[in-house]
């Protein structure tokens, strides 16, 4: 009877352990083939640490490859929530030297996460002094951030990138494509403690993204935007803008426009300071625009340089409308009409020529139509169908009025002058380039028309001579260099539609030197006071930036400001 008691109670015992076997066999078997999957992304997140690697941002170039953008390598601060036992104390500690808001640390810290960026790119002083204080669960990686190492030059040609390499502005958004590379991948590994360890498990290199080399040159960008920054001060001006560009080609020297910005600290920079308005302002240009009205009459035939015009004393009666000379004049040669930008004369050249062709040669010049240039944001202008045309408009558009036009269109239209009668398409990408110098992409230069011919182009060039030596442009003269131009006074539209009497579009285009041009140079400044004249605001622009320009390029000598930079 014992024996039957011992053996049912081992066969008892035996048949738990058997059936807890079964289930943990059949519990292994659940695992194995049903959890294993989640089992080990659960120990991957815990042992593996993925990693993005970011690339090295593409350097952006001026023509004589001189760096306007690149990448410096910073410190960027992460935390590991878990791993900071005593998080109010870090919090005291890292606020003093991060200068961030306490609840923006909190908000981090307490998050469950195993990774967590709590400040990118930071200053080396910065990082070394987190790194004094050696806290558990707080490391660092490396970044880069974007640097420009001349900060206000050439701002809205250059543009900015943000914290994720993206650009934002300028050709760092146009050409984003090229200079963002591709970012790659590591898998780290870390121990128990959820310290990274300088071990990867898989990688995957970033490639680097491609070099910009701009047409703009440093130098000149820097004395075009040195002289525009005096007038725009001295003028009291609501804005400006300077295009330097080459005649026979369309490559951009120099752009700029006041206000501006500091590229490495644009937080907080209003977009009227952000606005490239050499491409994307609108505005009348007054008596500049009298080039286009005089190329078409000597073009088609129907006037010379010594025809006569009666220009009425300075008040003539047309169409309704009574047409005003800032001064009076009597009878003055077609040269003279140009040369004292006689509104009246210019009116009576127009009604020989009539709308259609005048119309046809705004069209030629380039006017109303976008220029083509390889930055976003250029508008077209504004320019009327004849059909749209009033009785008045024969009186106005030749001089400038009831048309819409862009400072680089207006640069366009007296390289046309300059270069014998082509429209050149401007452009200011030069090539795109690997890390290797090798050219991916080059930029030619592109022929658009031809407007006029050459012998119209030298008849104007001589006018245009006599407009700074004789006529309303003598502040633009560049001593020891011969220059030619046009000045321009617009007044500007009130909110009723009618012309204000107080404010202005003062602007210079023009060339030098003119017998074999090196530049064309338009100066434009809005609402200037108490002057507002284009000779008297804009045309001095025009003098320094061509004098200092010209004697760089044909000696290549820096000026004295420029060599202290």
């Amino acid at each position: 009877m014992y024996i039957n008691s011992y053996r049912r109670r081992s066969e008892a015992v035996f048949l738990v352990f058997f059936i807890f076997l079964l289930f943990c066999v059949g519990r292994l078997f659940f695992i194995q083939f049903f959890r294993s999957n989640y089992l080990t992304g659960i120990a991957k997140k815990q042992h593996n640490q993925l990693v993005e690697l970011e690339p090295r941002r593409g350097t952006i170039y001026d023509c004589n490859l001189k760096a306007q953008a690149f990448n410096m390598s910073l410190d960027s601060l992460y935390a590991v929530p878990s791993a900071i036992k005593n998080k109010e104390n870090v919090i005291n500690q890292l606020l003093p030297i991060l200068e961030v808001d306490r609840s923006y640390l909190e908000e981090r810290l307490y998050r469950k996460k195993e990774f967590i960026w709590l400040a990118r790119k930071l200053p080396q002083e910065k990082s070394e002094a987190i790194k004094q204080l050696n806290i558990k669960g707080l490391g660092f990686l490396k970044e880069t951030k974007r640097v420009y190492p001349n900060s206000y030059l050439a701002s809205h040609v250059i543009g900015f990138s943000g914290t994720d390499n993206t650009g934002l502005e300028g050709v760092e958004r146009d050409f984003n494509k090229y200079l963002k590379g591709r970012p790659g991948w590591a898998i780290f590994l870390r121990d128990a403690r959820q310290k990274k360890l300088d071990i990867w498990e898989k990688m995957v290199l970033p490639v680097d993204g491609k070099e910009l080399v701009l047409t703009i040159d440093e130098v000149i960008q820097y004395i075009a935007e040195r002289e525009l920054d005096k007038a725009y001060k001295k003028f009291n001006a609501k804005g400006a803008s300077i295009v330097v560009m080459d005649p026979h080609t369309g490559r951009i020297l120099a752009l700029a426009n006041r206000p501006t910005y500091d590229l490495n600290n644009h937080s907080g920079v209003s977009r009227d300071a952000m606005r490239n308005r050499s491409i994307c302002d609108l505005f009348e240009p007054g008596s500049v625009f009298k080039i286009v009205t005089a190329s078409a009459a000597l073009e088609e035939g129907k006037v010379t340089e010594e025809d006569v015009f009666f220009c009425e004393n300075g008040a003539y009666k047309v169409g309704g409308r009574v047409l005003h000379d800032h001064t009076s004049h009597g009878n003055l040669t077609f040269r003279q009409v140009i040369e004292e930008s006689s509104n009246i004369g210019t009116v009576k050249v127009a009604q020989i020529l009539g709308p259609d062709t005048v119309y046809r040669y705004l069209k030629a010049f380039g006017f109303g139509s976008k220029s083509g240039i390889d930055l976003s944001g250029e508008i077209s202008g504004m320019i009327k169908p004849v059909r749209a045309w009033s009785k008045t408009s024969i009186t106005a558009i030749p001089i400038g009025q009831e048309v819409g036009v862009t400072a680089l269109q207006l640069a366009s239209a007296i390289s046309v002058i300059a270069n014998g009668g082509q429209l050149m398409k401007p452009y200011i990408i030069d090539s795109v380039r690997d890390e290797g110098g090798r050219v991916i992409k080059q930029n030619r230069p592109v022929l658009v028309r031809k407007a006029i011919s050459t012998d119209t182009a030298l008849r104007i060039k001589k006018i245009l001579t006599g407009v700074v030596e004789e006529g309303t442009g003598k502040l633009a003269k560049v001593r020891g260099y011969s220059a030619a131009g046009k000045t321009g006074t617009a007044q500007k539209l009130e909110a009723n539609g009618a012309y204000s009497h107080s404010k202005f579009v003062a602007s210079f285009i023009g060339f030098a030197p003119a017998e074999d041009p090196l530049l064309a140079i338009v100066v434009t400044v809005d609402e200037p006071h108490p002057y507002y004249f284009g000779g008297v605001v804009a045309a001095p622009v025009f003098q320094n930036v061509a004098g200092d320009v010209i004697r760089y390029l044909k000696g290549n000598e820096l000026p004295m400001e420029a060599m202290a930079q």
